[in-house]
């Protein structure tokens, strides 16, 4: 039976009510509704934001990190007095203050194999707000195992995406994308960066295919992939197909549980930069500036683009994109001792790994990038 509203909630969802395709039945089913939303972050705020508003009852949050002064150019959930609060409380903290009628449960906690199906099996559906291959396919085996709809979107720069995988209707993730990409190939939003109200217009896009799901009106983007451009303004749509060899929603699938996806898609599952590499390969900025001070010969290979030298630089770093460097070995010597550095660690560790893999031994990564020599070595230059 579904739940009551009451006088107060009837004058809120007012606007609702007056629509034939919600009306009183409608806003009912939508407080008897449960939906799961993984990450806090760009996606994840305004999606939370919306079905708060709208009036869903049960929301999950999953989230473990703290909020940055960098998140608050998108992650509209948060503002400048959360800081250093947790993820998971400053959106609940938010939700409620918009909504107070409805529940919020949060799980400071990473999204892993180990605790997916407890926290996801009590929801109605699971929407995907995050920036990374491990629980993209976490989230998508989580839904078929489990046999709910998992909302899917994605941002870089000025352009998102965003779909409905169910497998009991139509494709799931993995029919699109059976395998990850080569590990560095897809940047995140962390290294590439996102225009701040793209993650507002995907986002949105996802709460109101959740709440057409709950309400069952509408035709929901199962079987297909949105694909949106902020700088033309244009909504393209791409047909899928169920694979009839999928690994996890075909009629033999050879997933039957939940895997270790970062092993799976050979990258940490976690939306923040690596910084370290590890096993020796590291140095850290104090290190190498007392190095450079008493003059030793190491040569400064930035791994950023260009236009990141507007932000900060190292002086006398030489400039090879990432993307170049492979084509560029030639111009670099073995015998010659070298540090990358990228933004904070991570392009630079995919730089190493690429150097090491050509031969080159004498390389160091320097651990946090150009943002912990701002911090540790010289302040006047800026974080980002």
């Amino acid at each position: 039976m579904l739940p009551q509203l009451s006088h107060a909630e009837i004058l809120r969802y007012s606007r609702h009510l007056l629509i034939p395709e919600v009306g009183l039945e409608g806003q009912r089913k939508l407080k008897a509704a449960s939906v799961l939303v993984i990450g806090t972050g760009g996606l994840g705020s305004p999606v939370s934001l919306y079905l708060a508003a709208a009036g869903v009852g049960r929301i999950g949050l999953v989230d473990y990190d703290v909020v940055d002064y960098s998140n608050l150019q998108r992650q509209v959930i948060h503002g400048t007095a959360s800081l250093g609060k947790l993820k998971v409380e400053s959106a609940r903290d938010r939700m409620l203050d918009i909504n107070p009628d409805i529940h919020v449960e949060v799980y400071n906690e990473p999204f892993t194999s180990a605790n997916a199906m407890r926290i996801a099996q009590d929801y109605d559906i699971i929407i995907d707000g995050t920036d990374n291959f491990p629980t993209r396919y976490l989230s998508n085996d989580v839904a078929v195992l489990l046999g709910k709809p998992n909302i899917y979107g994605s941002i870089y720069r000025f352009d998102g995406q965003a779909s409905v995988f169910d497998a009991r209707r139509g494709p799931c993730y993995r029919c699109l994308f059976p395998e990850p990409p080569p590990p560095g190939l897809v940047p995140t939003c962390a290294e590439g960066g996102v225009l701040g109200v793209l993650p507002g217009t995907i986002g949105t896009i996802q709460a109101t295919e959740a709440l057409k799901l709950i309400l069952g009106i509408g035709e929901p983007l199962i079987g297909r992939l949105l694909l949106f451009n902020a700088l033309d303004m244009s909504f393209e749509y791409v047909r899928l197909r169920k694979n009839p060899n999928c690994k996890i929603c075909g009629p033999n699938p050879e997933v039957t549980e939940l895997i270790d996806y970062e092993a799976f898609c050979g990258v940490p599952g976690h939306d923040h930069d690596v910084g370290s590499v590890g096993g020796g390969w590291d140095i850290e900025a104090k290190e190498l500036a007392a190095r450079l001070k008493n003059g030793g010969n190491l040569r400064l290979i930035d791994v950023r683009e260009p236009h990141e030298l507007q932000i900060s630089r190292i002086e006398g770093a030489e400039l090879i994109p990432l993307g170049q460097l492979a084509a560029r070995l030639s111009e670099l010597d073995s015998a010659q001792e070298m540090v990358v550095f990228c933004k904070s660690g991570s392009r630079s560790a995919r730089a190493l790994e690429l150097l090491v893999g050509a031969g080159f031994r004498k390389v160091k990564n320097l651990k946090g990038g150009i943002n912990a020599w701002a911090r540790e070595v010289d302040p006047t230059q800026p974080v980002y």
